[in-house]
Order: C-alpha cells, then structure tokens, then sequence
C-alpha cells in the first residue's frame, strides 16, 4: 500500500489524474467509485482535467460503492443524484453506464461486475469508522454487495447532509470486500482530520473486520491519497 501525502488541493488533483491514467489506458474501464464529500472533490476535478485535456469518459462503466435502501435517500441526497450532479453533468460520462445497488438485487449486482471482468478500479472513501462504503465493522471479508445496517456512528457522520441524525436512512446497500478487494488497482480518499484515526487504523491495524478498511492492507494495488490533517497521526 503507497501513501501519498500532500496539502489537500495537490491531494485532490492527484487522485484525479490516477482515475485519468487508468481511463486513458481502458476506454471501457470497470470503476467502483463513491459519492462522500472528498471523492465528489476529486470526480470534479477529473471532470475538469478530462474537458481540459480531451480525455472522454464516454464508454467507462461505473459501478457505485454504496446507496441507500430507504425512500429517505431516494432523492437529490442518494448516491445516484450526487454522482449525476458532479461526475455525469459534467463531463461525456453516460448516464447508462451508472450502475447502482439494489437490495433485491445483490447478487446480481456482483454477476453484472464479473461478467465485465470484474473492477478495474476502485475509487474508494475512508468512513470516520474506518468503513469503506457501507461495510460496517464486523463486515467479513468474502461479503458480497449486501443489505447493511449503518452504525450510530456512521449516520452521526451523515447527520449534516441529512438535517439531523433522525433522517439519515436507516440502511444502506454496499458492495463487499470481496468485490472491492479484487479490483485491479485501488484509490482511497483521506481528508480532513476526522479521517486521522481512521487512517491509522486502516495502515496499521489487523486485517480483520474490527477495522473494515485494513482489509485493503490485501490487495496488491493500491494508493491512498491523503492531506495533510489526514495524514497527522502517520508522522
């Protein structure tokens, strides 16, 4: 696992122009990609690099990490709309090509990804937990996409996008670790301090489900890209 460190805006652009490498290389690239804060930062400024440098988006396919199950996040806040209003409104991604979760369909979810064959990429955020998506602690690591309960702490964590802990839905959808695990290449977003114990843990802690993200301690690629305030707790 690489750790690149740098101030947040230099962060962002690098991460962005990784996801740009991968595309450039695979037209048709299978993405799983997420919809927190700091991974819509990067997807705006790969959407920004991409009109920039003639780089088309057109024919990669993009697997959504997580959604939620409720009607609750069925709206402008569910993953889908975050995604259309910053990754697909701007930039020649097509809407077709936006694949999401849904709880009668896990398993099909994951037959969908391995008959593209499987993830070429995946673009992933850090939970303040240490939960990637919506893999909770005590996740195993051969779970599949799966209904998920959130955790007090993760809707805590959600609670301002809401307007209240109270309206955050009560479970999400999510791919698996064995799914993300497997991609070819891995990307992970950390920034701000909330995300300091949550790195540390991820770097350092056991590869079991006390820390969902030190599964990705596994895979053979993957780059975190962290800021500064993130990165705190590794000097």
């Amino acid at each position: 696992m690489k750790t690149v460190s740098l101030p947040r805006e230099e962060s962002i652009r690098a991460a962005a122009a990784h996801i740009l490498a991968c595309v450039e290389k695979k037209k048709d690239a299978v993405i799983a990609l997420g919809a927190l804060d700091e991974e819509l930062a990067v997807w705006d400024e790969v959407c920004r690099i991409a009109k920039n440098g003639g780089v088309s988006l057109a024919a990669a396919r993009f697997f959504a990490v997580c959604e939620f199950e409720s009607e609750a996040g069925s709206g402008a806040l569910s993953v889908r709309e975050r995604l259309l209003s910053h990754l697909f409104a701007k930039s020649d991604a097509r809407e077709e090509n936006l694949y999401l979760p849904h709880a009668e369909k896990c398993a099909e979810y994951d037959e969908t990804i391995a008959a593209l064959g499987g993830l070429d990429l995946a673009v992933l955020g850090l939970g303040d937990n240490a939960r990637i998506g919506f893999n909770e602690p005590a996740t195993p690591f051969d779970s599949g996409t799966h209904l998920q309960k959130l955790t007090r702490k993760t809707r805590a964590e959600l609670a301002s996008l809401f307007g209240g802990e109270e309206n955050v839905p009560a479970r999400g959808v999510t791919q698996g670790f064995r799914t993300l695990c497997f991609a070819r290449d891995i990307v992970v977003i950390a920034h701000g301090e909330e995300k300091a114990t949550a790195l540390y843990r991820m770097l350092y802690g056991r590869n079991d489900s006390v820390y969902p993200a030190a599964f990705l301690q596994l895979p053979a690629s993957v780059t975190v890209y962290a800021d500064e305030e993130a990165s705190a707790k590794l000097e």
